[in-house]
């Protein structure tokens, strides 16, 4: 029996768990399950893979999408240059590889909804899915900027610097925190709602609820609002494509 699985912390609701056992049973296969693996701590990353010798493919979410990196035996050339991995394969001799399918995920997800005044727009976070919203949207001739509760970089800036002109001219921005995720379904980002327009795009990649708190106030506001479930989706099957593939 094949074993897949997601590694994060904590894992109180998963969406990769049940999508991947309705994908299991709908389409038949049965030598595989897919199971959670919450690590308190990414250490516990090497007995994992000890303890559980039939494991086949992982998933990679917060917060060890950027930890996860120096415990792999090899990383590809993208996720590298992202400098996030959510996707871990087992090749032969029981080496592991990093991949990254959030990017695929997200451009896809995204591309529907992308006008063309969309040509800055606001990550919100730091983390590693803040990263591969990044990469995606440069790719795609967009201009981005980070804002993060503690800037670190020129290219960050915190909530305060959040001015009415900032918001207008970056008509999408993009949520990669936490924050709105069930069950603390009231948290939202702290950025001026109020400066927020019917030109405005906002893609939350939280997904349960699937209309958070920081979408309901966009929209409020005229703003288009879309959550991360395609996303989700996509990169699922994107990863399921590598573990069949990589070897």
């Amino acid at each position: 029996m094949k074993v897949y699985g997601l590694i994060g912390y904590p894992l109180t609701h998963s969406f990769s768990a049940e999508y991947f056992r309705e994908k299991f049973r709908k389409e038949g296969i049965c030598d595989a399950r897919y199971r959670n693996f919450p690590l308190s701590d990414i250490h516990e990353f090497p007995h994992l893979l000890s303890g559980v010798p039939e494991l086949a493919g992982l998933n990679v979410t917060i917060p060890y999408k950027e930890s996860v990196m120096p415990f792999l035996d090899s990383i590809d050339d993208v996720a590298c240059e992202v400098g996030a991995v959510n996707v871990v394969c087992f090749l032969s001799g029981g080496k592991t590889r990093g991949y990254n399918t959030d990017i695929t995920g997200f451009s896809e997800s995204i591309k529907p909804y992308i006008r063309p005044h969309h040509k800055n727009a606001l990550i919100l976070g730091t983390g590693g899915a803040s990263k591969s919203v990044a990469w995606a949207l440069r790719k795609m001739g967009i201009g981005v900027r980070f804002v993060s509760r503690t800037p670190v970089s020129p290219g960050e800036t915190d909530y305060k610097g959040l001015t009415d002109g900032v918001i207008r001219s970056h008509p999408l921005i993009v949520q990669t925190t936490p924050l709105g995720m069930h069950p603390n379904d009231d948290g939202c980002p702290p950025i001026p709602y109020e400066y927020i327009g019917p030109g405005h795009l906002l893609y939350d990649l939280v997904y349960n609820p699937c209309i958070t708190r920081f979408m309901e106030k966009g929209m409020e506001k005229g703003a288009t609002a879309v959550n991360g479930m395609q996303m989700l989706r996509i990169q699922a099957e994107e990863s399921w494509k590598l573990w069949n593939t990589v070897h």
